[in-house]
């Protein structure tokens, strides 16, 4: 996303908020709430999330514009935006977006945006313990993985990779070893139109598979499925291959008809000349 560079066009978006909003749209400058609460109290740094570098206002070339969604007097939606460009193309490009979800004056949804205002990563505080417990990774304007923290340790411990939506493997860390430096699972999922059916597990701690568990119900289906199909194509190539040989017998046959049919007609004039001598 990118604005015109401009004090003027940098709040134009409150213009779409309805009416009763339109007052609480706050600039960086005021950003004292009914309730007293100062940005920092609001959407602070010692709030919940990474906040990242891009989300780092106080860096040269970066603007901020903050929003009171909910009408409480206190900014709940924090936009942070990189100057770009020079005279006539000159823009403002989001590069970081910090909501708080549910009033408690604390970030729960941080999205950050390369230097084009594409998503790169969403983090989100979905149960508001104030830990961030799932990001999103963008590719293109598509998720293509999700990390999890599912035992609720403020660390990640599931990533699932998707394609088109649907996952195509996951990898756990189980045992709870690794850190924002390193990842190291230990279990292995494999997806099929949306259904896990192959599971590898790391029983040593060596990094690789000791055991191997399968979704045997759903093989049999598939090899069953997968039989079908090739009896149809064959019946179907079989049927083929007696239609092309039956169409050469056929031409022959009525080769030899015009043989027998040519024989006949010369035995018929022999037989009239013989007629004709007698008489």
């Amino acid at each position: 996303m990118s604005l015109p560079r401009s004090n003027v066009t940098r709040v134009l978006a409150c213009a779409l908020l309805a009416a009763p909003q339109l007052a609480a749209c706050k600039s960086s400058v005021n950003t004292e709430g009914r309730l007293g609460l100062s940005r920092a109290e609001a959407l602070g740094a010692e709030s919940k999330g990474s906040g990242s570098e891009r989300c780092d206002s106080r860096k040269t070339g970066r603007e901020t514009s903050e929003y009171d969604t909910s009408g409480d007097g206190v900014p709940d939606v924090r936009k942070v935006y990189l100057s770009t460009g020079a005279g006539v193309d000159a823009r403002l490009v989001m590069i970081c977006r910090e909501t708080d979800a549910n009033g408690d004056g604390k970030k729960d949804v941080i999205r950050y945006y390369d230097d084009e205002g594409r998503s790169l990563r969403e983090e989100s505080d979905r149960n508001f313990d104030g830990r961030m417990d799932i990001a999103l990774v963008f590719q293109d304007g598509n998720v293509v993985r999700k990390e999890l923290d599912e035992n609720r340790d403020g660390k990640i411990d599931t990533k699932i990779f998707l394609e088109n939506g649907k996952p195509l493997r996951s990898e756990r860390d189980l045992k709870g070893r690794s850190s924002a430096q390193q990842w190291v699972p230990d279990r292995w999922e494999y997806y099929e139109e949306g259904r896990m059916v192959r599971m590898g597990t790391d029983l040593d701690g060596d990094s690789r598979v000791d055991r191997w568990d399968r979704d045997h119900e759903y093989k049999s289906a598939k090899d069953r499925e997968e039989e079908k199909q090739m009896a149809e194509e064959q019946a179907s190539e079989d049927e083929g291959n007696s239609v092309t040989t039956a169409a050469p017998a056929s031409e022959n046959a009525g080769a030899g008809g015009a043989g027998a049919g040519g024989a006949g007609g010369a035995g018929g004039k022999g037989g009239a000349a013989t007629a004709k001598k007698k008489k």
